[in-house]
């Protein structure tokens, strides 16, 4: 074999192992009582849980405490299911938060708390389509 073969076959090997490896990382979304289960049965992989801001009558969000220091925060996420769980974020809060269409929260419980590492944002004002009048 050439020396060009045996240089080929080891930088395809090498990318199979990484294609291997990142795809073990994926994680899918699922709603609170599948990430308590998971958890319950030891797994503490990150999992990823979509779900609106807990909100009044009046449109108002429910449940949205900052720490006296501004650097976490707690909040109330309803889930496609209905289901209402705290949230724990040790992270300042997020710009446009309490705007947020959906919001998806990455991380895992901690015994009966589910605590984020990650938040993502789908904020409504910026994708929504508008319709715009030009004076004739």
């Amino acid at each position: 074999m050439k020396k060009s073969h045996i240089f080929a076959i080891v930088i395809i090997a090498i990318a199979i192992g990484i294609i291997v490896t990142t795809a073990g990382d994926a994680s899918t979304y699922v709603n609170f009582d599948q990430a308590y289960q998971m958890a319950s049965t030891g797994n503490s992989t990150s999992i990823h849980v979509v779900g609106q801001l807990k909100k009044d009558s009046n449109g108002e969000i429910v449940g949205l405490r900052n720490a006296p220091d501004n650097l976490s925060f707690t909040f109330v996420l309803v889930d496609e299911n209905g289901k209402e769980q705290k949230v724990f974020y040790n992270e300042p809060m997020p710009p446009d938060f309490t705007r947020s269409e959906n919001v998806v929260i990455i991380g895992n419980y901690q015994g009966e708390n589910f605590v984020a590492n990650k938040i993502l944002l789908k904020c409504p004002s910026k994708y929504q389509e508008q319709s715009v009048n030009a004076g004739v």
